[in-house]
This record gives structure tokens, sequence and C-alpha cells, in this order.
């Protein structure tokens, strides 16, 4: 009778602290310790706690984005958290509303606020709401991101926060031509990514070691370009079927993420060349490539083949691909003249215009005079370039990437055992180091779109070497695109907060010593 006494007591004593006044307990996160920092934060006193009897209200319209955080919320705390149209009174609830029309918000930005009972997210749209979402989930402990229940509480603490982006694109790029990572490779990439309101996922699908998306007009372009037996030391072979691509671009729609594929020409064009000798000038196939030089190949700039082929691929990919921009490389196309490379581009920026796609390169493309209506991917070193200067003057805009700063695949000192060197070791403070809006002369930020953190796949192999390479690296790079302003000792000290979130997470990121980790 004592021992079943005890166990009542106990279970009392449970059900009593689970649903006690927020101000019970203290929150082991603060308000601004977040990734990428929030505009505007003002801590207020009190606290939510969530418990069982929580809820996530929202109207039909944002329940999409209200099943996503109840989903987020429930493996660890074992909580139901039903998702409702309206809260009943009195109920403790998660209150996401669309519908709130600010002009500095824009599309992306939100309000957040916490008291005692209630946390409210106001936004305009879905796109705002989730945004607010990633940084609600920051702010609750980081056992949250257990895959299996922990204990409590789950606090948030009280206050008020106004966010919204500094620069509407925000990126990641991942190579799938060198090594082909599987679309659910990629899913989880996507997942990680959008937790830092990176909203862009560029994927490169063609290089000279393969070819990675179907083609059903030139159908070898796969069956040969992304046969076993591709990719850097031919080890990375496969593609990405229509279907299979369909299918990312719905799931990373799903987390406000947008797909940008890539097509890299008129140079990185072996693979193609290979499985079409046709685009060669001889008409001769060159030999399979699985190693990593660069700037040998080039499609022949004056055969009228050239041109069906690239407009079938633009065509094709266009009707894949719901979001506004198509990337057609340019980089690197040392094969081909000055002379050629312009004419090339002459000709085809308009194709991407006439499949209702905004036009989308490496900083080369801003020799020719059609790039005006492009967006060019900054990826040089330097911090001169009179030909972007040039274009952008003429109305070029730009995405920031330069590879001395934003590379992921850059090794992060001599001893990293994964990446490459050429163009700099690069620590979390390189990073995170420079600013977008002024790191090129006569690039103004007016003319800057965003940021992009490109990975290449020389080195990498499976999903452990991606998330090594690219975390922490890509939240500095997502602070850039996002937040108003850099303070490094900040970041570093909610980087090294955020830490523990990787690790029950099964990310397994590089612990940089640049770093105080959390615990």
């Amino acid at each position: 009778m004592r021992i079943r006494l005890a166990a009542l007591l106990a279970c009392a004593l449970s059900l009593t602290a689970a649903s006690a006044p927020a101000e019970a307990a203290r929150p082991s996160v603060a308000l601004g310790s977040v990734l990428p920092a929030p505009a505007e934060v003002r801590p207020a006193g009190g606290t939510f706690q969530l418990t069982r009897r929580t809820v996530v209200e929202a109207p039909p319209a944002a329940r999409a984005v209200a099943e996503h955080l109840a989903a987020a919320l429930r493996p660890a705390t074992g909580y139901r958290l039903p998702v409702v149209g309206r809260a009943p009174a009195g109920t403790p609830a998660i209150s996401l509303e669309p519908g709130h029309a600010e002009a500095r918000l824009g599309t992306e930005g939100y309000r957040l606020r916490v008291t005692g009972t209630r946390v409210t997210l106001r936004a305009r749209g879905n796109a705002g709401l989730f945004a607010g979402v990633q940084t609600l989930l920051q702010l609750l402990p980081p056992a949250i991101d257990a895959a299996a229940p922990q204990r409590g509480p789950w606090i948030v603490p009280g206050g008020d926060i106004t966010d919204y982006p500094r620069f509407a694109y925000r990126g990641a790029m991942l190579d799938l031509a060198r090594h082909f990572h599987t679309p659910d490779e990629i899913k989880r990439y996507v997942d990680e990514i959008s937790r830092f309101k990176v909203n862009h996922l560029h994927l490169h699908l063609s290089d000279d070691q393969g070819w990675r998306i179907q083609i059903d007009s030139w159908p070898r372009l796969t069956t040969v370009g992304g046969a076993p037996g591709t990719g850097v030391d031919g080890t990375g072979g496969g593609f990405l079927t229509k279907a299979g691509y369909r299918d990312l671009v719905r799931y990373a729609a799903a987390r406000y993420v947008t797909i940008v594929p890539e097509i890299d020409l008129p140079g990185h064009v072996n693979a193609a060349q290979v499985a079409y000798p046709e685009l060669t000038c001889d008409g001769v196939a060159p030999p399979p490539r699985t190693d990593t030089a660069v700037g040998y190949s080039s499609l022949c700039i004056g055969k009228e083949v050239t041109y069906r082929f690239v407009e079938d691929v633009i065509r094709e990919l266009a009707a894949l691909t719901p979001g506004p921009y198509l990337h057609i490389g340019g980089d690197e196309a040392h094969a081909t003249s000055d002379a050629d490379y312009v004419t090339f581009q002459e000709r085809v920026l308009p194709l991407v215009a006439k499949y209702g796609k905004t036009a989308y390169g490496w900083n080369e493309i801003a020799k020719a005079p059609a790039a005006r209506t492009a967006v060019a991917q900054y990826w040089g070193l330097s911090t001169e370039n009179a030909t972007l200067a040039a274009a952008v003057a003429r109305g070029t805009k730009v995405i920031m990437s330069p590879a001395n700063r934003a590379y992921l695949d850059m090794k992060y000192d001599p001893s990293t055992p994964l990446g490459l060197s050429w163009a700099a070791y690069i620590e979390v403070a390189d990073a995170y180091g420079w600013d977008p809006g002024t790191h090129v002369s006569g690039v103004p930020e007016s003319a800057v779109l965003g940021v992009e953190a490109p990975l290449w796949s020389e080195t990498l192999r499976k999903l452990d070497d991606i998330e090594f390479m690219a975390f922490p690296r890509l939240a500095a790079i997502a602070e850039l695109g996002w937040s108003p302003a850099r303070d490094w000792e900040s970041f570093r000290s909610r980087l090294g907060a955020y830490g523990p979130r990787w690790t029950n997470r099964g990310v397994g990121f590089y612990p940089s010593p640049q770093i105080g980790w959390a615990h």
C-alpha cells in the first residue's frame, strides 16, 4: 500500500510540474541566441512552457507550417501537440497567424511574441511563418532536436522578436556532377540548410566527369554520362530522373527552399561530348574523364547542333523547374576563345528568357552584353573585378560567392582530411569575416541579390562528408545573408551553443577550435 501511495504521489507531483506556470522554470536559451541573428530582439519577463496541454493553432492556410512545427516538437517532448483551427479558452497555445502585412517584413519576415500563456507568430504568409518557426525551435532547449523523448522542462524565453532578411537570396550549392549524391542525401541537406533560413539550393548537374539530370531529347546524357564509373575517381555514378527531380523540388518547396538547376556551358562539357560526339568540332568523342582537371573542354561554338542541344536542355529543365532561375554555368571556359565565348553567351542567355527563366551564371558571363538582364555569381578571389563592375553598371545583378570566403569545399586548415585548398584555407572566422554588400569595388549593395555557399564534390563521397565540410561554415554564410550586422563574438557564442543541436540530430559537423562548443 505504501508503495502504491508513493507512486501516486510521484505521479501527482509530475503532473503538477508539467502544468506549472512558465515562471516556475528558467529558460536555458536566451531570447537572442539564434542563428542567424534576428534583426530586433526585446526580452521581457516571463516564459512560456510547452506541456501536454499545449496545442498549435493555425488557420487552414497555415496548417502545413503548423504541422511541420508540431512534427518537429513531438519526438523529444512526447506530447501530442494537436494542430487546431482555434485553441479552446485557457489552453496554452502556439498560434500561427498569416495575413500580417508590414512593409519592412516583406514575404519572409515575421514577428514572434512569447508570453506566459501563448506564443504568437505573425507574418504576411507561410514563408515568414516558416522562418519564424526555425527561430522558435532554437529558443527551446537543444534536447528538442533529439529523436527520442527527453526530459523537459520545455521553456521558451519571454519577449518579442521582429525579424526579416538583409538579402532576398540566401543560397547553398551542392555539386552532383563530380560525385552523385542521392535524393535522400540532398533532402537531408535541404533539412539542415532550411534551419538557417537558407532559401535556395543550387544543384550543379553537369560537368566534365558526369551528367546528372534526365533529358529526354538527348537520352545518352544520363545513360552514358550518369552511368556507373562516372565521377571523380570513377566512384560517383548516378543521376536524377525527371520524377526524382520533381520530388526534390516539392520537398524543398515545403521547406521554402527554391531549387536552382545548373548546366555548365560552354566549358565543363566532356561528359556530354562523350555521350554525343557531334558536340565536338571534329565529331570525335573524347575519352571519359574521372580526374579533377578543369578548363580543357568546350562546345563547338560554330556548329548549329550546339545550339539545338543547348535549347533542348534549357527547354526541358525550365519545364521541370518552378523557380525563377536557370544557371548556365560559364566558368573556366579556357578552351573557348574570348570572342567565341561572347558569341555563345549572346545566343544562349536569351534562350533562358525564352523559356520563362532568369539567366544565372558564374561571373564570367558578365563579358557578354546580354548579361545585363542576368544574374552573375561572383566566385573570384579579388575584391576588384572591372568586368563585373561594368556589367553591374549596365544592370546585371550579383550573387556573392567569393571562393576564398564562401566555398565550403575548401579545407579548414592543412590537416583537414577532405577538401581542396587552391582558393584558401577557410576557418569559421574567415567565412564570417566579410561583407557581401561591400566586398567587390563597383558592386554596391543595391546590385547584390544575396550570397551563396558552394560545396564542390571532388573529395566528397557520402553525407558525412557533406556535413563535415558544410557545418559550421554554412551557418556563417547564412548569417551574412540574413542578419543586418556582423558581430563575431556574438556569432561565436551563439554558434557554440548550437553545437549540441547538431549532435542531437546526428549531424557530423567540424568542431572548429575557434568556437567554444557547449556540451
